[in-house]
């Protein structure tokens, strides 16, 4: 039975999925994205380029500028990750990358199109998302102390993740209702944008950063508040020395632990592979489909709803027959996804020819959506708490870190196959072909991961 103090703590934990969620939801995939690939699309062709390749390019960019700040994030997370762990210090490093946060979203709002610069944009939204991963790699690593008996673990990982999902729903809900404006001038409930935005400089769409900012200040405080690190009997004198040291220690005592690293390799495979789709869903909608930033938005809600919902249904699939299954069907869904929106163009689905202005193939994208939100929303939050079950326990946040190297390692792989194969074949739709292959290699790799990992518990 959980205590009023235990259920305070989860629910400030739930906090940070509701807070953090909207660099998701409303930058990385629905409104930003798009707005980048737009822009950016805009000023090629103002330099002689032909609109589809601008519109490649454009799409290039994007991926070559999340590859950096995967990289980054690659390196420096498994090193801090073994730091925290060393010093039992996570709080200050919350603070920092929430931070830069706060910092990168909020300095979208420079992305104007008459003074519009690819590498600031790319600058500051790297600045953000790094925030936003760092902060999410040690505030995943209190899982286990909210539930130290792991038997509710799948629950709590997967409503948090619902609940963040709702978050990212009423936030893109706040943002398409009174700030982003259609091509009426309107917004989606027929309003003009708030504070009297001007939509010429495209300023409703550029709000959506300090929007992402305002948000993640306001909901973090009941993480704050009700989180805190647990006292160490002694703090190592040097915790860098003492965190690299320790990390290589685990590095080195990895092949001893070959479900752990097979289900580090697969996740790094799986991850990749959808959040290619996260990132490039929107602008695949943009430029494939031609649909507006208003018609994306929807599909966004779409998206998180059906998130939310089989989040919350996921998690008690994993309580009830753990997590490994809940991830490799969710992986087989997203194969098939990933294989139909391939196939999507505006005159065909799977190849078949629909006609000209059929609406088959926006349906078909919607329903592509839902399925992106429901299976990937259960599989982020099962392996989460798969990785408790494969970690030591002793060293979770380290873990988490590596967790994340795992899910940056080739973080880069993902957007540079896209960009690469986008460049290649000066189509958006082929680019996004690489993906499938990703998760294939993933669902391959779950097959050496043991139930409960091979750490005595």
């Amino acid at each position: 039975m959980e205590t009023n103090a235990a259920r305070k703590r989860i629910w400030g934990w739930y906090a940070f999925d509701w807070a953090s969620q909207p660099y998701n939801t409303l930058l990385l995939t629905f409104i930003f994205g798009p707005y980048f690939a737009q822009t950016a699309t805009g000023s090629l062709m103002a330099t002689g380029m032909e609109e589809s390749a601008a519109k490649a390019q454009a799409q290039a960019y994007w991926g070559y500028g999340l590859a950096v700040a995967g990289v980054c994030i690659a390196v420096l997370a498994p090193i801090l990750g073994g730091i925290a762990d060393s010093s039992g210090k996570r709080m200050p490093w919350i603070w920092f990358f929430s931070a830069l946060y706060v910092i990168g979203s909020a300095g979208l709002w420079w992305t104007a199109p008459e003074s519009f610069s690819l590498l600031w944009a790319l600058f500051f939204f790297g600045i953000g998302l790094i925030g936003m991963e760092f902060a999410t790699i040690f505030t995943n690593s209190y899982l286990p102390e909210l539930d130290p008996d792991e038997g509710e673990r799948g629950r709590i990982s997967g409503s948090g993740w619902a609940f963040g999902y709702v978050g990212g729903v009423v936030a893109l809900i706040v943002m398409i209702a009174l700030f982003q404006a259609g091509p009426n001038g309107k917004t989606m409930v027929g309003l003009s944008p708030l504070f009297g935005l001007d939509t010429e400089t495209k300023a409703d769409t550029r709000i959506v950063g300090p929007l992402a900012a305002v948000w993640f200040i306001v909901f973090m405080v009941p993480f704050f508040r009700n989180i805190a690190d647990k006292p160490r009997p002694s703090t190592p004198r040097a915790p860098l020395r003492q965190g690299i040291a320790d990390l290589g220690r685990t590095l080195r005592g990895l092949p001893r632990h070959p479900s752990l690293m097979s289900f580090l390799g697969a996740s790094m495979f799986y991850r990749d592979a959808l959040n290619g789709m996260y990132t490039f869903g929107g602008i695949f909608a943009l430029g494939v489909l031609n649909w507006s930033i208003i018609d994306i938005g929807i599909f966004g809600i779409i998206a998180a709803i059906s998130g939310a919902v089989f989040c919350w249904v996921g998690g008690r699939v994993d309580r009830a027959i753990g997590p490994k299954p809940v991830i490799v069907f969710c992986t087989v869904v997203l194969i098939a996804t990933a294989i139909l929106i391939i196939s999507l163009t505006p005159t065909s689905v799977m190849g078949i020819s629909v006609g000209e202005g059929s609406s088959l193939p926006d349906i078909m994208f919607y329903l592509a959506g839902a399925a992106i939100g429901a299976a990937g929303g259960a599989l982020q939050a099962s392996s989460r708490n798969m990785l408790t079950r494969q970690g030591n326990p002793d060293r979770m946040t380290e873990a988490f870190g590596l967790y994340a190297l795992s899910g940056k390692a080739t973080a880069f792989l993902a957007p540079a196959l896209i960009a690469i194969a986008s460049d290649i074949t000066g189509s958006q739709r082929l680019g996004i072909a690489p993906v499938v292959g990703l998760f294939i290699i993933g669902l391959i790799l779950l097959a050496w991961v043991k139930r409960d990992g091979d750490f005595a518990k």
